[in-house]
């Protein structure tokens, strides 16, 4: 049964990106403070709450702010402005990849990438095998992960993501792990983790039938703001009515 704590909240949240001419200019800007630049607010004074245990879709065309929203979450970036809480493990299926050392093995990269989110080694030592198991590495695991397909690396940056016992999930509708059968297997455990009804769920999309089918709440974002924030079936008729013209 689902409870009112929250574990997401944003209060008039803003991301404020300078856009230089140049690298030079960028680099200049670090000892030029009134170096001049363009601004653009990915996200502007953007507010909500979601309680343990739901599932939203954030709906947007691309440059929307759905990203820059998901980066504030994850830790990524940080807001210019406004307030920002989390409350629980999060876990992304975005940038897969990220956090490893190319001259590590896959072993000591599941460690890394463990200790980067914030999970003590005796608990990763007890996730360590079924981590393993699930992305298919076999004897691969123990070689440097700079030796890796690009394929074998996501499988591997999937396999920790998921095997995390994650309290926030994050899925992004382009994520694509190996070959068909494992794309299925990946589909099963994403569907395994969402049942759980103390997992959090927040699912970035352009699919509406998939987001229907995951989803009860829809938030609408458009240049950064946040233009609507209720039901996923009003949600919906408000994003094919904005942007499916």
């Amino acid at each position: 049964m689902k409870n009112n704590e929250t574990v997401i909240k944003f209060s008039h949240v803003t991301k404020t990106y300078k856009l230089f001419k140049n690298d030079k200019k960028r680099l200049l800007s670090v000892f030029f403070k009134n170096m001049k630049c363009k601004k653009k607010k990915a996200v502007n004074d953007v507010t909500f709450e979601v309680k343990r245990g739901e599932a939203v879709a954030i709906f947007g065309k691309n440059g929307a702010g759905k990203s820059t929203i998901l980066k504030i979450i994850t830790g990524v970036c940080f807001p210019t402005e406004g307030e920002l809480e989390i409350n629980g493990r999060v876990s992304a299926l975005l940038e897969l990849t990220s956090g490893f050392d190319p001259e590590f093995t896959g072993r000591e990269n599941i460690y890394l990438k463990g200790q980067l989110m914030g999970i003590k080694d005796k608990e990763i030592r007890e996730l360590e095998q079924s981590i393993i198991d699930f992305a298919e590495l076999e004897e691969y695991i123990d070689q440097p992960v700079r030796t890796y397909s690009s394929g074998m690396k996501a499988r591997l940056g999937f396999s920790i993501s998921v095997n995390i016992r994650p309290e926030i999930f994050i899925v992004d509708e382009a994520l694509s792990v190996g070959d068909e059968e494992f794309k299925n297997k990946c589909i099963k455990k994403v569907n395994e983790i969402i049942s759980d009804e103390d997992v959090t769920l927040l699912f970035v999309t352009h699919a509406t039938v998939v987001a229907k089918e995951f989803c009860t709440r829809g938030l609408l974002m458009k240049e950064g703001k946040l233009i609507f924030d209720g039901d996923i079936d009003t949600a919906i008729e408000k994003y094919e009515k904005t942007y499916k013209k």
